[in-house]
């Protein structure tokens, strides 16, 4: 994004604090706490694996299914403000060390996250999953970039 000139003071104020990384990693945050609720309750609508208790009401039922859908929308949410907040924090961080705004930016930002993600997996899973989310996050900055040039 190009910087342009700020018109008055206030304006600069507010630009360096939307392109700050605490900014940044705040916001993808709750972006992805927010994403992520919505596929969870997507997804959680559509499972119909639910074993069903015919000994139970249909409220009771309801009741049981509003839950489960709850439990699975808020974890999926979590799981994505982590993932979202840790990319976004890191490649903010690498792309001010750098003071560049390329691909390799994305590639590190996604080997770091994935093995993060998975350091608890041991050695083996954190080389994968950086390895996986590096591959991953490049294919979709590539993508973007590409498609921005058109």
């Amino acid at each position: 994004m190009a910087a342009r000139p700020p018109n008055n003071p206030d304006q600069a104020i507010l630009d360096s604090v939307v392109e700050s990384c605490p900014f940044k990693f705040a916001m993808s945050a709750v972006m992805g706490f927010g994403l992520g609720g919505v596929f969870g309750l997507v997804m959680g609508s559509l499972d119909f694996a639910a074993p069903v208790d015919t000994t139970q009401t249909t409220r009771q039922q309801v009741k049981a299914t509003l839950k489960d859908m709850g439990s699975r929308t808020w974890g999926t949410a979590k799981n994505f403000a982590v993932v979202a907040a840790i990319y976004s924090g890191t490649e903010c961080l690498i792309e001010q060390y750098r003071a560049k705004n390329d691909l390799y930016n994305s590639v590190s930002a996604g080997c770091i996250t994935g093995g993060i993600l998975a350091a608890k997996t041991g050695p083996k899973g954190a080389v994968l999953g950086c390895a996986g989310f590096a591959a991953f996050s490049t294919a979709i900055d590539y993508y973007m970039r590409e498609r921005g040039q058109d």
